[in-house]
């Protein structure tokens, strides 16, 4: 197998915890979108897969893996008579600072971190959350140094699962797809990878459990921690 150069991660749900990050960011959205609508609130919520009673998305949710592009075309039909391109754009550039009185990493997301770089490897993010988005989240983190490249739905590249934003990260650093590996919690993530060309590694820390990961990846691991070990040996 190629030796590993570099690690291009996905954010939520492998960096940060998905559900306690972005459950309470999405109660504020779809409150603001509804307001004061209670049918209408629910019927958001029931579209893009969020129980406002335990106030938790499901796994299948569209949000645990699409980008706000598909979001925004689920609830077209629910917000007849307003402007989507632009209520979107402005939810895009806000939804970052949203997310930050929540945004939680995972404990072992800095100790991996420094581990990946004493290896010497190159690290980048592919999120279908919006570039701007990503970007206040790791300054908030203080970890915007830590990635060479930042990816996001609307960054040029596409959304994942097209291979685009694999392509784009390995363009941008000079290494072919077989010297990196995607990580992430989804399968959008997995078929990302394995389209691009590059290597796999799910990891268990978002939504969907591992038996719908194993046949996508080249390994499932349970943490970021566990994602270091597999990700050493190739490194070395």
């Amino acid at each position: 197998m190629t030796q590993l150069k570099a690690v291009l991660f996905d954010k939520d749900g492998t960096l940060i915890d998905f559900q306690a990050t972005w459950a309470p960011t999405f109660l504020t959205i779809l409150e603001e979108l509804s307001a004061g609508d209670a049918p209408l609130m629910a019927r958001l919520g029931e579209t893009c897969g969020y129980d406002l009673a335990t106030r938790r998305f499901h796994p299948d949710s569209i949000v645990v893996a699409g980008s706000n592009d598909d979001i925004a075309a689920a609830w077209a039909g629910l917000l007849q008579g307003r402007d989507i391109d632009a209520l979107f754009a402005d939810l895009n550039a806000r939804v970052g600072d949203m997310s930050l009185p929540h945004l939680t990493p995972f404990p072992d997301l800095l100790p991996v971190l420094d581990a990946l770089s004493d290896l010497g490897l190159r690290l980048g993010i592919a999120t279908n959350d919006g570039e701007e988005s990503a970007r206040t989240q790791l300054a908030t983190l203080g970890l915007d140094a830590r990635f060479e490249t930042v990816i996001g739905f609307d960054s040029g590249h596409g959304a994942k699962p097209a291979p685009g934003m694999v392509l784009g990260f390995c363009e941008a650093l000079g290494l072919s797809p077989a010297e990196v590996v995607m990580v992430g919690d989804s399968l959008h993530d997995m078929h990302a990878g394995r389209s691009a060309g590059a290597q796999t590694l799910a990891v268990t820390t978002g939504t969907v459990p591992a038996e719908a990961l194993r046949d996508h990846a080249d390994h499932v691991a349970g943490s970021l921690t566990q994602a270091l070990e597999w990700i050493r040996a190739r490194a070395s």
